[in-house]
């Protein structure tokens, strides 16, 4: 995989774009567990009261609150609170908003910091506890001689109209101090937010005490926090439509830019590099790996970039909610990747196995289609059958397996999901009787919980998917990576001016990549233009592969070949293959139409040099014959005409070009001899100052070139005219016999 991330270049702003999306995503789906915990814990069952400092206090109260706290403590309350009667500035509106201010004063509290608030919490919780349960003690006078006596005073005789408070005011300092140290002791035992939680129910006390509408607090809580919540929740959304949106943008344009790399790699390829990849694997390689590459990109900026910051970020928020948990996340994380480990372990030799299945399917499924009507004439239609059901049977097979493992992946997730519910709740609900954590917490930490497993869950997905696409992404990299053996010079020279079309051939020799052996041997020759140079040989002489260098579909391995003085590997394969009209001995069609095809030499001929070119292809008639004429339809691989059709059609798309050099690779061979005698005429009238190189089979077809070379065994035997060669070769004479009579060839 790593060897086409360079690739993505093009795309780092997106990704990075992606990244910052994701970033934001996750901070707000870690924000929403906290916003419930504050609509369970505050709003449900604190009433909307969010904490120990009320807004405003009874001075009444802040004066037996003050009884309980240190000087240092008792300075910085009432530092946080304003004295407010019916002498103070704005009266009215305090009045309205705290109905018992009327004929009571009332403390109200100065704008505060969180910092502030978060601070005056536990100081104020403690006055506020400590002062509502002695009046809950007050409410019972035997409560109250109880405690009293236990503090060494006996409230019975104590003067009409005191009370308790009145006898905590006037103790000693020493022994209020003592009492203060008692309280606090008990205090510490709780923690500072099990103070703060206990005081809220003594806030809320105080606001009805005051008159304030708590009901109308309460909803103002929930709708302001669940319009928050909502909104985070819009932010997550609109942040994943846009990652999604970006993910997808990037992935589908690497996979066009690796399709239109590859295609264009292979472009260039010579014959040689055709001999390492196969047609069926070249296009497996621009199609499903590409595909399964362009899977994967669009997998890794949503999850891998997203599942690390939700999982530590939920890992931080879950250990702030209670860390005595910790372990119950440690566990399912644990089960998780021990599950997700065995997988790879099972489906990682399959995953890199398919790939190269998929390959021997399209193997054998362009095999059978290309040669259908060989395997019907053999009757092989059962043999072929058998062929293509066991190749389908190992991919399907493989792909079942892998299948199979990852449907018994998602119950035994769930599994893992319920088992970690259940457990946190059991702890939870322990840890909430003993009064060590909230009910809205509990469920945030669950909410957490679930988070960091499907983190851990999502990146170990991508290890079980990322090996298949790191097999196909190699793939791709190897046709990427796989420099042509025949290249462009970097100072390419340019053909002299007349082009002249000669071709010469000095010493060469010429063997395939990867052979022991050369197929050519010393190879020496000279065609001038305006003359006709025909190869014949036996099957295997090498008369194929020795067109086949002058184009530089190979280059000689010793030698060196000459066009119009040049040799061809100093030139740009696009100026010397602009001046040669290749027809090879299969000819090739495209879809489209006739005019398509022929045009496919140059665009701008014009309708007059089709049909020149393809009267003297001896085509014209077929195309005359058709109501569209030369706009008739070409299906694909020219399967609609016939073998005959397709070689005339090569030809004429040669001529449309009007090349110097003409090269037909054994191409009149689907020609009947009439046909074929015409079309010689035909060339020799039209081509009479181009050079024109016959690879051919037939005797006949070449009776009048002004040169024949005769190969065998990769080797020049003989060089000449017909005449000469029937004379001085024995290996001409030979073929010559075995075609004609004796009276045909004189």
């Amino acid at each position: 995989m790593l060897r086409i991330l360079k690739y993505l270049k093009p795309y780092l702003v997106l990704i990075l774009l992606s990244i910052g999306l994701l970033f934001v995503q996750a901070n707000a789906d870690l924000a929403l567990p906290d916003y419930l915990s504050r609509i369970v814990n505050i709003g449900i069952q604190q009433g909307g009261v969010e904490g120990a400092v009320p807004e405003a206090i009874r001075q009444v109260q802040m004066d037996r609150l003050l009884l309980f706290l240190g000087a240092d403590d008792r300075a910085a309350v009432l530092d946080a609170y304003t004295l407010v009667d019916d002498r103070s500035p704005g009266y009215a509106a305090y009045r309205e908003q705290y109905p018992a201010l009327d004929g009571a004063a009332v403390y109200v509290r100065k704008p505060l910091s969180p910092e502030e608030l978060e601070r005056l919490g536990p100081i104020m919780g403690k006055g506020l506890v400590v002062t509502s349960f002695l009046e809950q003690l007050m409410s019972d006078p035997a409560q109250a001689q109880a405690l009293a006596q236990a503090m060494g005073f006996d409230l019975s005789a104590l003067p009409a109209g005191m009370d308790l408070y009145s006898l905590l005011q006037n103790l000693p300092a020493q022994q209020m101090e003592m009492l203060s140290a008692r309280i606090n002791e008990n205090f510490d035992a709780l923690g500072e937010s099990m103070i703060v939680q206990m005081a809220v129910g003594a806030v809320k006390a105080e606001y009805d005490a005051l008159g304030m509408n708590t009901d109308a607090l309460q909803s103002a809580y929930l709708l302001h926090t669940g319009g928050q919540m909502l909104l985070v929740t819009l932010l997550s959304v609109a942040c994943t439509i846009a990652v999604a949106y970006l993910s997808a943008k990037t992935a589908a344009g690497l996979a066009r830019d690796l399709r239109r790399k590859v295609f264009t790699r292979v472009e260039d390829f010579s014959s040689a590099e055709f001999d390492q990849f196969s047609t069926a694997s070249l296009i497996t390689r621009s199609t499903n790996d590409i595909t399964q590459v362009q899977m994967v990109v669009i997998m890794l900026v949503r999850m891998v970039f997203y599942a690390p910051i939700i999982g530590i970020g939920g890992i931080i928020r879950a250990l702030g909610k209670d860390t005595s948990m910790w372990w119950i996340i440690a566990l399912a994380v644990g089960i998780l990747l021990t599950m997700i480990l065995i997988v790879y372990v099972i489906a990682l030799p399959k995953f890199k196995s398919i790939q190269r299945l998929i390959d021997r399917l399209n193997l054998v499924m362009r095999e059978n289609l290309s040669g259908m009507m060989v395997i019907r004439a053999f009757n092989r239609q059962d043999f072929e059958l058998e062929r293509f059901d066991r190749a389908n049977q190992d991919l399907t097979g493989t792909m079942l397996f892998v299948n199979r493992i990852m449907v018994i992946m998602m119950p035994l997730i769930m599994l893992i999901m319920n088992g970690l519910a259940i457990l946190i709740i059991w702890v939870g609900s322990h840890q909430v009787a003993q009064a060590n954590m909230q009910v809205g917490d509990m469920m945030a930490f669950l909410q957490y919980a679930i988070q960091i497993v499907f983190a851990f869950l999502m990146m170990s997905i991508m290890f079980i998917i990322l090996p298949r696409a790191s097999v196909s992404a190699g793939r791709i990299a190897d046709v990427l990576e796989t420099e042509p053996t025949i290249k462009d010079p970097q100072e390419p020279k340019q053909f002299a001016v007349p082009f002249k079309g000669t071709i010469e051939f000095r010493k060469v020799s010429f063997r395939y990549p990867g052979a022991d052996t050369d197929v050519l041997h010393d190879i020496n020759f000279t065609i001038q233009p305006g003359q006709t140079t025909a190869f014949i040989g036996s099957t295997g002489s090498g008369k194929s592969t020795l067109v086949n260098l002058i184009p530089r579909f190979y280059d000689v391995t010793a030698g060196a070949i000459l066009v119009n003085g040049m040799d061809v590997r100093q030139v740009r394969q696009h100026d010397l293959r602009a001046r040669i009209g290749y027809v090879p001995q299969k000819g090739t069609l495209f879809s489209g139409t006739i005019a398509s095809n022929l045009r496919y030499a140059d665009e701008q001929a014009s309708e007059e040099l089709l049909k020149e070119a393809a009267g003297i292809a001896q085509v014209g008639e077929f195309i005359d014959s058709r109501p569209e004429g030369l706009e008739a339809e070409i299906s694909q691989g020219g399967m609609n005409v016939s073998g005959g059709q397709k070689q005339r059609l090569a030809i004429a798309r040669a001529l449309v070009a009007r090349p110097p050099i003409f090269i037909f690779d054994d191409s009149f061979s689907a020609l009947d001899f009439k046909t074929d005698a015409a079309l010689r005429r035909a060339l020799q009238e039209k081509t009479a100052e181009s050079a024109l190189l016959i690879v051919t089979q037939r005797v006949s077809t070449i009776k009048n070139a002004e040169q024949i070379i005769v190969l065998d065994e990769g080797k020049v035997v003989g060089m000449g005219t017909h005449q000469a060669l029937m004379q001085d070769c024995e290996t001409y004479r030979e073929i010559a016999l075995s075609q004609l009579s004796k009276e045909e060839l004189a």
